[in-house]
């Protein structure tokens, strides 16, 4: 039932455009794990062994301190997850990282992404490798729209509250570990 494979291909990548949600999970050496789930048009995939999503200010910033406290693997997972046609889980497997609108790299990356208020970072992962699953158990659900409350809440907010925000609420983890 499952499969591996060393990159994404092109029916992997058509799978990944048509999802309107996504998980990222990653792991510090002790401690809390990290599972989110994720929405909006913030994924792309930026070839056969990358990807990134735009990673938007809320409550915490747990991807991001695990991702520098791993060091030079930065574990990572995806997961992406059929819910409304032919059953499908996929996992991408590899090192994240976090770019920050002071690197340089970050205008690059962030031209392929539709602008939103309280974008905070974007995070890249480096694929080491592709698994899918049948996901035979997994219910169907009627996608009805995104929810826009996060960005409802940043628009209303002045220009300067996001990075206040973020200063005072995602400087470090839930266990204490920093953030950048």
């Amino acid at each position: 039932m499952a499969a591996f494979f060393d990159a994404l291909n092109e029916k992997h990548i058509a799978f990944i455009v048509e999802q309107h949600m996504f998980f990222t999970a990653t792991a510090p050496a002790a401690g809390r794990m990290n599972l989110s789930p994720k929405g909006m048009d913030t994924f792309r995939v930026l070839d056969s062994n990358s990807v990134a999503y735009l990673d938007l200010t809320g409550s915490g910033n747990e991807t991001a301190a695990h991702l520098r406290e791993d060091g030079d693997t930065g574990r990572m997972t995806i997961m992406l997850c059929s819910f409304d046609r032919a059953p499908l889980i996929m996992r991408l497997y590899g090192a994240g990282r976090v770019v920050r609108p002071e690197d340089g790299e970050w205008d690059s990356l962030h031209a392929r992404f539709t602008p939103e208020p309280g974008t905070r970072q974007i995070v890249v992962m480096d694929i080491d490798s592709v698994q899918t699953s049948c996901g035979y158990a997994v219910p169907h659900y009627e996608f009805q729209g995104e929810r826009d409350t996060l960005r409802r809440f940043w628009e209303a907010k002045p220009e300067d509250a996001t990075a206040e925000y973020q200063r005072e609420n995602n400087q470090v983890s839930i266990d204490g570990r920093p953030i950048g």
